[in-house]
């Protein structure tokens, strides 16, 4: 392949008049699609009901001592204020979460799960809280098939009970803040509470998500809050009130999470999932007592003098991110944000990750994962795959070291964009880096006490074994925890000091979206807000997906001409990202989306 580690060679001039008269009439076609809410855009849109709603230009924002950065204005005053009280980082998420609840409905909530870093810079420790959602103790493999052994539809199963995992969130919330809150847990709720009595401004982004998914999605009594009694979608602008949330929250904070994993809450749930109007479930009250947050080992690679950590499975994310920093270790990816040749390097270790996530990553609980996936010797056999100057197709699963002779069978799970991310920075300089999750937009519609239910188990396997027998290791089983793609990353600086604390949303995308921002604060010096606002591109399978739009056809022009099958699309990210810079803090909000970096 060349030795790797030979600067990229410029662009001549004459290849770049090509691409340059490429990329014009690229851009017309994609602008002419992706311009207007109809058509391929709305099709789109309906296919991924997280999507692009506007984009909002933003500014980097500077602090001297502690940052929030979320998803929504409110929720990230909510987090600002109670490190204003003297909370920590972890205080400040709960509050942020629970804003973020009520005021960002469509992503994220007590409904749902989430993966958390924590560091603790007194102790100089890093922590990982996984409080994904489980499967009910009564579903088999076969949950996602139909008596004749086909794969339902997933329109038919993405807004049902068979969807409703367990919720994990509050568990993982409740045992972070007993290792690591500072501010007494009831404190952490009166922000929602306010917020929830008092109604919040329903944002443009929120009302047109409502009117592409429309309110026959919505079980009834979500339909009743999220619309009127004609149908209509609650308009921007409007002062939407929760009290049944308000209530919900009330119990949590007087008894802890127990009020929610027991008594009438547990009950409501249950309830819920097993009158769904679609395909009713079997979630039993002993599911939710039962469930339990787990802490996991870290994933922490070395990258260009930094190390980068994320969360270890079910997460996918953090070893999928390592094995593409990794892989790319010894190229340099140059000082020009989106060259080319850097783009194309980017994209060739993406495809070998994803094609070892797929085929190896799950529930470790039940599926073990290769000891081997970053050994060395392994990533130097998966790195000569890649070549500068030729692009493979979809490439296959390698064998790491201490595989099984038997493989897991070929997955084909899919994960929906509906996630939100929040980054915290406190004035200890203990770091948060949370992203939470109900799964798709709204998760399965279906509403309890004011808050609704994810419906994250579709992000199994619908098959339980490929079609050459072998069983996928993110099949579905009792009490298993979906594999996922959040991302949380924490990097540390050569003196083991928090440089970065960053996340996205985006399904199996984040991936993708949280690379794009690692390698452009590390590669292209880029700073917080440059590196959430840059164009998103990145390939899973045999596509190089770039970002519709004017840069994109630009980019897509080039990456045609270098023989990438391109693949423009509505990646619709959600990053929050704060970092540390001669001694201040700085963050990005993802223009994309609605969020906010606030501090002090």
């Amino acid at each position: 392949m060349g030795d790797p580690k030979d600067k990229i060679d410029a662009e001549t001039g004459a290849r770049w008049s090509v691409v340059a008269r490429f990329a014009s009439i690229f851009a017309v076609l994609v602008l002419a699609l992706a311009g207007t809410q109809t058509g391929w855009a709305q099709k789109a849109s309906r296919a991924a009901p997280e999507a692009a709603t506007g984009v909002t230009s933003k500014t980097l924002v500077r602090a001297k001592t502690q940052m929030v950065a979320a998803a929504h204005p409110l929720a990230a005053q909510a987090g600002r204020d109670i490190l204003r009280k003297g909370g920590s980082a972890i205080d400040a998420a709960i509050a942020t979460q629970l804003v973020l609840n009520l005021v960002e409905p469509q992503s994220s909530g007590i409904g749902g799960g989430a993966f958390l870093l924590y560091w603790d810079a007194n102790a100089k420790k890093l922590t990982t809280y996984d409080g994904r959602e489980t499967a009910p103790a009564a579903v088999t493999q076969n949950l996602f098939l139909t008596a004749s052994g086909k794969p339902l539809k997933f329109g038919d199963v993405k807004s049902s009970g068979i969807s409703v995992g367990v919720p994990g969130v509050l568990r993982a919330l409740e045992l972070a803040h007993k290792e690591h809150g500072r501010l007494p847990w009831a404190t952490l709720f009166e922000p929602a509470i306010a917020q929830a009595k008092a109604g919040f401004t329903v944002s443009p982004r929120l009302t047109m998500l409502l009117k592409w998914l429309g309110p026959e999605r919505f079980d009834p009594v979500a339909q009743a809050y999220f619309f009127d009694e004609t149908g209509t979608p609650r308009p921007a602008g409007y002062n939407l009130k929760n009290p049944a949330f308000a209530a919900t929250l009330q119990a949590i904070a007087q008894g802890g999470a127990d009020a929610f994993y027991g008594g009438s809450i547990a009950r409501a749930i249950v309830q819920r999932v097993a009158s769904a109007p679609r395909l009713p479930g079997a979630m039993s009250e002993q599911d939710l007592t039962g469930y339990k947050a787990k802490k996991r080992p870290a994933v922490c690679v070395p990258y260009r003098g930094y190390s980068v950590c994320g969360m270890g499975p079910p997460s996918s994310g953090g070893l999928a991110i390592a094995k593409v920093l990794r892989l790319l270790e010894p190229f340099d990816l140059g000082k020009t944000p989106l060259n080319t040749q850097a783009l194309h390097l980017i994209a060739e270790a993406q495809k070998l990750a994803y094609a070892d996530r797929l085929r190896y990553l799950g529930d470790p609980d039940f599926t073990p994962v290769p000891g081997g996936l970053l050994d060395p010797n392994y990533l130097d056999k998966r790195r000569a795959l890649i070549k500068p100057d030729a692009v493979m197709g979809e490439p296959p699963a390698g064998t790491p070291p201490g595989m099984a002779r038997s493989q897991p069978g070929r997955d084909g799970s899919r994960e929906r964009p509906g996630t939100s991310h929040i980054s915290i920075i406190d004035a200890q300089g203990n770091a948060l880096a949370m992203t939470t999750t109900i799964e798709s937009a709204f998760g399965a519609q279906l509403m309890v006490d004011g808050f609704l239910l994810n419906n994250e188990l579709t992000d199994f396997s619908f098959r339980p074994r490929d079609k050459a027998g072998a069983l996928v290791a993110n099949r579905v089983e009792p009490g298993k925890r979906p594999r996922s793609s959040m991302s949380p990353t924490i990097v540390f600086d050569s003196s083991g000091r928090v440089w970065a604390v960053l996340g996205s949303p985006g399904g199996s995308r984040i991936i993708l979206y949280v690379l794009k921002s690692l390698i452009a604060l590390i590669d292209w010096q880029q700073d917080a807000q440059a590196s959430a606002a840059l164009v998103n591109f990145g390939a899973r399978k045999e596509a190089f997906e770039v970002e519709a739009g004017i840069d994109g056809a630009a980019i897509a022009a080039r990456m045609a001409l270098k023989s990438h099958k391109v693949r423009p699309g509505m990646m619709n990210s959600g990053a929050h990202i704060i970092t540390v810079r001669d001694g201040q803090l700085e963050g990005g909000a993802d223009p994309r989306r609605e969020g906010v970096p606030l501090g002090d």
